[in-house]
């Protein structure tokens, strides 16, 4: 059975593929080339976990999966976490407003579950 994409799950989709995306490059950019406070273990750790729960939670919105509502809310946690953690690290603004970006769809997607349901 197909599951019909809703415009809301794409702009998920798409917020979630970008916060991936920058997630990732800074972590590499400005956590393992530039150095300084942006490499401490813990904020790279989390950095790199919110571009994997990003790719997840994408995932799981593609595939229609029945778990998606519990991926988004796991992903716009997380994002929220990460993107405070960069925004107090500075220079990081691309990620800071990915994070954002993507928490704010990821909420959204769980608030129209539960208002349809």
């Amino acid at each position: 059975m197909h599951h019909p994409l809703t415009p809301d799950m794409r702009k998920g989709i798409e917020a979630c593929q970008r916060c991936h995306n920058i997630c990732l490059q800074t972590a590499i950019g400005h956590g393992l080339e530039t150095g300084g406070s942006q490499v401490e273990a813990a904020h790279l750790r989390l950095m790199i976990d919110c571009a994997e729960i990003c790719v997840a939670c994408a995932d799981f919105l593609l595939r229609g999966s029945h778990f998606h509502d519990q991926a988004c809310q796991l992903c716009a946690t997380i994002c929220e976490a990460c993107g405070l953690a960069c925004e107090q690290a500075g220079g990081m603004s691309d990620c800071v407003h990915a994070c954002q970006r993507c928490a704010e769809n990821c909420r959204h997607i769980v608030e129209t579950m539960v208002v349809s349901t």
